[in-house]
């Protein structure tokens, strides 16, 4: 097992665990789900890292594993520190677009569909997070439509993991 293997499933495991937390439920205490995804973006952030690391060159996979691994550390930074729920929203929304924009980059360097699929649904699901964000700002609950992109990156990342097992 490589680094890019390992990396990659950190990361996988790491989204599931952020879409539990933002999916509504009755059941899951606030903290909790706030818990889950600090939790989940701290695997993606280290999943992202190791896989940026496994590159020796510098390529659109690399750069789009460090710009996602910034943007999960722009949410972690609305998560951890003292701001107000604006403030949090806006490094939640700038997040999920600097993940977006990992996902995407890392489509031109993707040569099997596993891969494409992968970071395409990422792409979309931080995406649809962001918009839900923007939503948010709006005084609109979107609880919803951000617990629908936040599973829907999560499928791409399991997807992103297994197009990296097969290359293992």
């Amino acid at each position: 097992m490589g680094k890019a293997f390992i990396g990659a499933w950190i990361q996988a495991i790491g989204t599931v665990i952020s879409a539990i937390g933002n999916t509504p439920s009755n059941k899951i205490p606030s903290s909790l789900a706030t818990d889950l995804d600090i939790i989940g973006n701290v695997l993606q952030a280290t999943g992202n890292g190791l896989a940026a690391d496994t590159e020796e060159d510098l390529s659109l996979n690399k750069v789009g594993s460090q710009i996602q691994a910034a943007g999960n550390s722009t949410v972690l930074i609305g998560l951890l520190f003292p701001l107000s729920s604006k403030g949090k929203i806006i490094l939640n929304n700038q997040g999920n677009l600097l993940q977006a924009l990992g996902s995407s980059a890392a489509l031109g360097d993707d040569t099997e569909v596993f891969a494409i699929l992968g970071n395409l649904l990422q792409a979309i699901g931080n995406s649809m997070q962001a918009i839900a964000g923007g939503q948010e700002l709006r005084g609109r609950n979107a609880d919803e439509l951000n617990a629908i992109g936040n599973w829907i990156q999560a499928i791409g990342a399991i997807l992103s993991a297994l197009a990296v097992e097969e290359d293992a």
